[in-house]
């Protein structure tokens, strides 16, 4: 096998291609680790956990950045193979890695080490919550969330109409309670700036921790908590809706792929391969694929 070869291999299994079955336990690797991480950092901000585990979490924390590193560094060199020299060269798959979320989630998961290297004195709070950014990485590995980003994508012109109608709730709910509420509460609601700190808080929570204490004020509370509730009622009806018509797009490539190996009455072997890695990349169910089998055999033309 020559150094392109081995860069390509090494892509594909880093990137989770289901015709590599090593990713898969690469995959399972991965997240143990950040889980690890993730685990240690909450259980090291108790002091008196911190106190009899501190060369514990102190060990891991070298080795998992260990891990990290050289996760990051092989990443950044097999996707000099993504291209080829024709098409952009090495550097145009590694930039696009490099600048890509997950690239930048990778590059800052073994940042806290190296900045607490060079900068000791650095807050060690800041540190910790850059260090529970690594489970973003897991996102990576989780067809879910990626589904529900796609979703929340596709539907972002849904989202920008709805928090352009919170927007406006926001305002007005806030000008009505500084002028409702201003002179007798005027620590809390003094000016629109600090009533719209209220509103916020009211619309997402149903509670923004200050009683009214005129009528008008109270009238006005009980509208902007039940605003809130609309408004997410709505937020939710759009993720729902986004998230189970992304699921159904998944379902129908499936299913067209699915048509085209039934459409001549034969499945080979390599059609039949293909079916299983189109399956794993979707993360479809055995139950899902002979749905969607039973019903291209419906449609077949007999």
């Amino acid at each position: 096998m020559d150094i392109h070869s081995a860069k390509k291999t090494l892509m594909e299994i880093l990137d989770g291609s289901p015709e590599h079955k090593s990713s898969h336990y690469v995959e399972l690797l991965i997240t143990v680790v950040v889980l690890m991480n993730c685990s240690a950092v909450i259980l090291d901000s108790v002091p008196a956990i911190h106190a009899e585990y501190r060369e514990f979490f102190h060990e891991l924390e070298f080795w998992s950045v260990m891990f990290f590193t050289v996760e990051y560094v092989l990443r950044v060199w097999s996707l000099g193979a993504k291209y080829a020299a024709g098409e952009g060269g090495a550097w145009k798959g590694r930039r696009q890695y490099m600048f890509s979320a997950f690239g930048l989630v990778d590059f800052f998961a073994t940042m806290p080490h190296y900045l607490h290297m060079f900068f000791p004195t650095l807050d060690l709070r800041i540190l910790r919550v850059l260090r529970l950014l690594r489970i973003l990485k897991l996102s990576k590995y989780n067809t879910a969330l990626q589904d529900l980003f796609h979703a929340v994508n596709s539907e972002r012109r849904a989202f920008g109409s709805a928090a352009f109608l919170l927007l406006i709730a926001t305002i007005v709910s806030a000008s009505l309670m500084h002028f409702a509420e201003g002179h007798e509460q005027p620590q809390f609601f003094g000016s629109i700036p600090h009533s719209i700190y209220w509103s916020i808080v009211t619309i997402t929570s149903g509670y923004g921790n200050v009683e009214p204490v005129t009528k008008a004020g109270e009238v006005i509370a009980l509208l902007t908590g039940f605003l809130g509730v609309c408004m997410a009622a709505i937020m939710t009806g759009i993720v729902a809706s986004a998230f189970s018509n992304q699921l159904s797009r998944k379902k129908a490539a499936y299913q067209s792929q699915l048509r085209q190996v039934l459409a001549d009455g034969v499945v080979s072997d390599a059609e039949r391969e293909s079916l299983r890695v189109l399956q794993m990349k979707y993360r479809l169910s055995d139950a899902q694929v002979q749905a969607a089998m039973d019903e291209a055999k419906i449609g077949m033309p007999k």
